[in-house]
Formats: C-alpha cells, sequence, structure tokens
C-alpha cells in the first residue's frame, strides 16, 4: 500500500456506527502512515479499527492473579477483600443507605458512627474515626493537634513510606513543625523530655514498619514515651502503619499500643488488617473528637463503599480472622501450599521449587514465609502478564515461578489454563 492508496479518517471512521470510531481511525492511519514510510505493510486497518474500538472500550483496571508470593503487593492493590466485605459493598453500593442519618433520631447522623463501636471493640479504644489512607490519618491527627507549633520525631524514625512519600513531608503538609530528636539509630525518652518547650504540642512514635534498624541501637519504650508525655500535658500519637489488629510476627497492635499509653493510634485499613485502603485513628475520646471537627476531615473523610468493606472487614476480625485473605495466607500452613504447587505443577508439566513469600506492603519487613512455587519456561512470564486475566509472577534463574501463596485453588486452575494458552 501506497500513502496515497490510504483513507481518510473520515473514511475509515464510516466502517463503524460506534461513537469512538473517528478517534479510533485517527490512531490506526496515523500508524499506518509511520509503517508506509518505513517500508512495512499497514495490513487490514478494518480489522485494525475494531481491534482499537475493543481497546478503548475494555476496563484500564482490572483484575490480575497475584503468583508473586507478596501478600500485600502495593503495585497489585494490595489486600483482596473477604467476600463479606465484598457482600457488604454490594449491598450498600446498589441502593440508598443511613449513611448520614440517624434512623432512630429521624434526623443527621455521622458517616463515622457505622465503624466505631466495632473499632472501639477491636482495639479498647474510647473512639475511632476512618479517613482515607494512613498517611491522611497522620496528617489529620497533627493538624487537629499540632498545626503551628511542634512536633517531636526521633530522626530514626523520618521515614519515606513509599513512591518518594516521606514523613517529614506529611508533618509539614499539616501546618506543625518537626523537631527532631536523637539520632538515626540511638534515641532516648531523655532526648524528648529535654526538647520539649513552650511550643510543643505532640509527641509523634512513627513505627519502622518497613524497615529495621539492627546493631548499636538504643530506642524508648512507648510506655516511657507516655509517661513524657503524661508529665508535660502532651499527647502521644502512635503511627502504626501496618495495622495488625491481632498478633502477627513482631508487629504492634492497636491494643496494645493504646494499653501501653498512647493517646491517639493511627493505622491502615488495607495492610494487615486486610481491608480496603483507608486511615483508621483510634484513641482518646475528646482527641477524636477534634480530629472529626477539623475542617480538614471532611476532605479526607472515607466514602460509603469504603466504609462498607472496613465493617465487613471488620466483623471478620472479630469472628472470623481467617476469612479475610490477607491473614489466610499469611498463616497458611506450608504444606497446603505445597500440595497447591504439585497440583499445579502435576497439570503443567512443571516444577515444584522451594520460594520465600513476603508479607508485603511495607509490613514484616524481616518475616520470610516459606512458599512453594510451580516453575515454567522463563518466556511464558510476559505472555502470561499480558493474557486474560493477567497473571503475575516472578522470574528468577532462567524460570518463570508461580508461588502458590499468594494462590487460591481456583485461582490456580486459572493460571494452569492461561499457562496452556500461553504455551
Amino acid at each position: 500500500m501506497r500513502l496515497r492508496d490510504l483513507p481518510s479518517v473520515d473514511e475509515l471512521a464510516r466502517r463503524s456506527n460506534d461513537p469512538l470510531a473517528v478517534e479510533a481511525a485517527r490512531t490506526v492511519v496515523a500508524r499506518a502512515r509511520e509503517q508506509i514510510q518505513r517500508g512495512d505493510d499497514p495490513g487490514d486497518l478494518g480489522a485494525q479499527l475494531q481491534a482499537e474500538l475493543t481497546s478503548a472500550r475494555a476496563p484500564h483496571l482490572r483484575r490480575v492473579i497475584n503468583a508473586t508470593g507478596v501478600i500485600v503487593h502495593t503495585n497489585l492493590g494490595r489486600a483482596p477483600l473477604a467476600e463479606a466485605a465484598l457482600d457488604r459493598v454490594r449491598e450498600i453500593a446498589r441502593g440508598y443507605s443511613n449513611l448520614e442519618y440517624d434512623l432512630a433520631a429521624g434526623g443527621r447522623g455521622s458517616r463515622q458512627d457505622h465503624v466505631a463501636g466495632i473499632l472501639r471493640r477491636l482495639t479498647g479504644a474510647e473512639a475511632g474515626l476512618v479517613v482515607n489512607n494512613n498517611a491522611a490519618a497522620v496528617m489529620l491527627a497533627l493538624a487537629a493537634l499540632a498545626e503551628g507549633r511542634e512536633v517531636l520525631v526521633s530522626r530514626g524514625e523520618l521515614i519515606e513510606i513509599g513512591d518518594g512519600f516521606r514523613i517529614p513531608d506529611v508533618l509539614e503538609r499539616s501546618g506543625a513543625h518537626l523537631h527532631e530528636v536523637g539520632t538515626t539509630n540511638r534515641t532516648r525518652a531523655a532526648d524528648y523530655e529535654t526538647a520539649i518547650g513552650p511550643e510543643t504540642a505532640v509527641l509523634l512514635r512513627v513505627h519502622q514498619s518497613n524497615f529495621r534498624v539492627v546493631g548499636f541501637t538504643a530506642q524508648p519504650s512507648l510506655s516511657e514515651l507516655a509517661d513524657v508525655a503524661r508529665r508535660h500535658g502532651l499527647p502521644l500519637v502512635d503511627d502504626l502503619g501496618s495495622g495488625a489488629l491481632m498478633d502477627i510476627g513482631d508487629e504492634p497492635t492497636a491494643r496494645a499500643s493504646l494499653a501501653a499509653g498512647a493517646d491517639l493510634v493511627c493505622f491502615s485499613g488495607d495492610k494487615l488488617l486486610g481491608g480496603p485502603q483507608a486511615g483508621i485513628v483510634v484513641g482518646r475520646a475528646d482527641l477524636v473528637e477534634q480530629l472529626r471537627r477539623h475542617p480538614l476531615q471532611r476532605a479526607l473523610r472515607a466514602d460509603k463503599l469504603t466504609l462498607a468493606a472496613l465493617e465487613g472487614t471488620l466483623a471478620l476480625a472479630v469472628d472470623a480472622p481467617d476469612e479475610i485473605p490477607v491473614l489466610r495466607m499469611l498463616r497458611e500452613p506450608v504444606e497446603t501450599v505445597r500440595a497447591r504447587a504439585e497440583r499445579l505443577a502435576s497439570a503443567l508439566g512443571g516444577e515444584v521449587e522451594e520460594t520465600v513469600a513476603r508479607a508485603g506492603g511495607g509490613s514484616l519487613p524481616l518475616t520470610e514465609l516459606p512458599s512453594l512455587a510451580c516453575g515454567v519456561e522463563e518466556e511464558l512470564a510476559g505472555k502470561l502478564r499480558t493474557g486474560d486475566p493477567p497473571v503475575i509472577a516472578v522470574v528468577r534463574d532462567g524460570r518463570t515461578l508461580l508461588d502458590c501463596r499468594t494462590l487460591t485453588d481456583s485461582e490456580a486452575g486459572e493460571v494452569a489454563e492461561a499457562v496452556r494458552r500461553c504455551r
């Protein structure tokens, strides 16, 4: 085909009644012009038009199958929701709800009331509040309690939480002023005591959730910090990040933090809690009320679908924690994972290989979970990633590894079919 043989955009677009046809035709004709100029045959332009229209109408946010062995995988959407949480979302999303309506009083209510009770039961807090993520929770706490004043933080806790976002940046946006205490590897309670002055508003502890400092180190206990805070009449805010509500590895729980003397505790909903993206604040009722009434709270508040998913997840945390997918994957016996890997390897003619899974999401950085994977040909990784549904695996030592700790039994069946198609 020569350039003068190319149809115009309008001519090509008339082959379809789709309202997106003109835009798709423009893309096809431009690509064909470049191909002809390179001396290539552009092929069937009508078929390419239909392919462009199909691609344009396909959802961009898609379900993928996680065969990486990283359980709370930030790039893959973090925590998969439990069925009970999905049921709550469907129920609330398909119609109206009492999001901000008090059914008993027949008047305006608060969206925070829907999860406050269960948060109190799970953590022992006086009150709770939910915003859209944990960075927002910390920023709101500092804005409400320390705007224009100083917040004391250990130099060893000025961490980066991911994608370039850093605790000092979050603190600055809150309007508070950072006052660093101690050193990177050694900070003592006395360092806080010495640094407290008339402009001090809050003591902030930030859990080193995505790393650990080892060797010549010192760090005050939370109870020691609480003693310092109480002596000076200051609130102690504990940013836990990972959101563990029960004992998981060496991650501190919100209940333990409050029991040790923290006045407010902030944590994520979509990490070790295993729910939707959310930032949760629990603690003293008077401080939580200050956060609720701060103007920034309206900009950061969680929507009805987040609250529905969170309520469903928290109910499982009380009654059936192993039904929460993240907790199930963290706790699943290695023998169960091995059996799944052996079934997958048998179906595909692959090999069972020992691997190490991770909690992910900036949680449990030192924890290695024994796992098993099905190893197949290296060249399948790219094809699996671009298939339907996409399967995200790990390439190591010339093999594509399908880690079975992050696969359910039904997903393992889908993976087997996907590998067959790619071959």
